[in-house]
């Protein structure tokens, strides 16, 4: 046996039937984060920084982080001579496969579209709700161990569909430039400008502006601690989408899921980084027996073996839980971003399930399709906080506004019920701006 594969033995196996159970599930599902206090401290420092110096600190901590080739802040403008270099230079079966990914991923979004309403009640007032979009914001697109021109497309794709009048784009280069898939993505996604700087000092940049950088509105994408922590601080002066922590896969299967299949779903969330986190929950101990025997045979042909290893050893789990039932409540527990159902008949399970980012219903729904061209966005809330959230949408690029305009005779109904409730709380100046309106004579 190779030390690979006595390593994968070790991912948990749970069984709820375990004195234990309780105390070991809980333990595999809570959020492990890292030093928050110090990243917090140092992040802290960038923002400040970046507030008082401008470019210069967002150059200095971008020399800093992301290595010598970075020699200052570098602004792409997408007009259109820009987008058809950018296309033309470009791989054809990549641009192509984008193209069709966008045209899908935008078709779902224009579904999300809000209209504005407006009413006239019995008295003769007229109330409504605009419905703007933001004027510029702000997309964080992660470099570092991959390019993601994934994420560029569905973070900018919602805010294009939206009618946003100004996509920014932050993203660090990998040795000095920005990728070409990252940039194809921009171009096919509405981005008009694109600036070469990532970490903390990109979001302080983004919601404070600085000479070269724009200030935005809000701030999306996903991105490490320190960019997690960045948009966590700045909130307030500047709306961000979530503070999103690892990739996360739930899959609830039952015996007539491919062994296969589950397993490379698995690794699909576990590549992306050491701390994601893939779980198995099935009834079936035959099918957890299965893909247990999968994880060493399969992990050596993956390309990144090692991040996959660590991920599965750290937070990896095949759980057996006597029916769907249970299986269903430790999922709305866990309140996964991503939750595949993997068994006979998964619409029957859908109507159970109360917490989760994005579910994929059915053996053939992979999460990888999610990731790229579904529709859908895959930009989701993890660590448990689709128990309040959801994904990323069009409605995160609108802004919404009531628009009140009262008659006369409405003055005169609605006065004495706010000026009654205006008394009941000791605000005399609320009753009075009500009671002027429909008494006569002085107050």
């Amino acid at each position: 046996m190779r030390e690979g594969e006595e390593k994968l033995i070790m991912i948990k196996k749970l069984n709820s039937k375990q004195e234990r159970f309780k105390d070991d599930f809980l333990s595999l599902i809570s959020v492990s984060e890292p030093d928050q206090a110090k990243i917090s401290q140092i992040v802290k420092q960038i923002i400040e920084d970046v507030k008082l110096n401008g470019d210069s600190a967002v150059a200095e901590y971008s020399k800093k982080f992301d290595g010598n080739a970075f020699s200052g802040v570098k602004q792409i403008l997408l007009d259109d001579d820009m987008k058809q270099r950018i296309l033309s230079a470009g791989s054809k079966d990549q641009i192509l496969a984008m193209e069709n990914a966008h045209d899908r991923i935008r078709q779902y979004h224009t579904h999300q579209k809000m209209d504005p309403y407006s009413y006239t009640d019995s008295n003769g007032s007229h109330f409504s709700m605009r419905v703007l979009p933001l004027e510029r914001v702000g997309i964080y697109v992660p470099g570092g161990k991959a390019a993601y021109p994934s994420s560029v497309m569905m973070n900018a794709v919602p805010a294009s569909v939206a009618g946003v009048n100004e996509i920014v784009m932050v993203v660090p280069p990998t040795s000095g430039e920005i990728n070409e898939l990252v940039l194809a993505a921009a171009a096919i996604s509405g981005v008009d400008k694109i600036f070469n700087v990532g970490g903390a000092q990109a979001i302080a940049a983004l919601a404070f502006g600085t000479r070269s950088i724009p200030r935005v509105d809000k701030i999306v994408g996903p991105g490490n601690a320190y960019v997690a922590e960045a948009k966590r601080q700045v909130f307030g002066s500047v709306g961000i989408d979530m503070v999103a922590g690892p990739s996360e896969i739930l899959i609830i299967a039952d015996e007539s899921a491919n062994s296969e299949w589950v397993t490379m779903d698995l690794f699909s969330q576990a590549e992306h980084d050491e701390l994601a986190r893939a779980i198995l929950i099935s009834p079936s101990g035959d099918l957890i027996d299965q893909v247990a025997k999968c994880i060493p045979k399969m992990l050596p042909k993956m390309s990144r073996v090692e991040i996959i290893r660590e991920s599965l050893n750290r937070n990896g789990a095949l759980v057996k839980v006597k029916d769907m039932d249970e299986a269903c409540a430790l999922a709305n527990q866990i309140a996964p971003e991503h939750l595949e159902l993997a068994v006979k008949n998964p619409l029957e399970l859908i109507s159970k399930i109360k917490n989760a980012g994005s579910i994929f219903a059915g053996k053939f729904s992979s999460e990888a399709l999610g990731d790229y061209c579904a529709g859908p966005n895959h930009v989701l809330p993890t660590s448990g906080s689709a128990r309040f959230s959801s994904g990323l949408s069009v409605f995160d690029f609108l802004k919404r506004t009531s628009v009140i305009n009262v008659s006369k005779e409405g003055a005169a109904e609605l006065g004495p019920i706010a000026s009654t409730l205006a008394r009941g709380e000791t605000l005399t100046a609320h009753a009075l701006a009500a009671e002027l309106r429909f008494k006569k004579g002085e107050i």
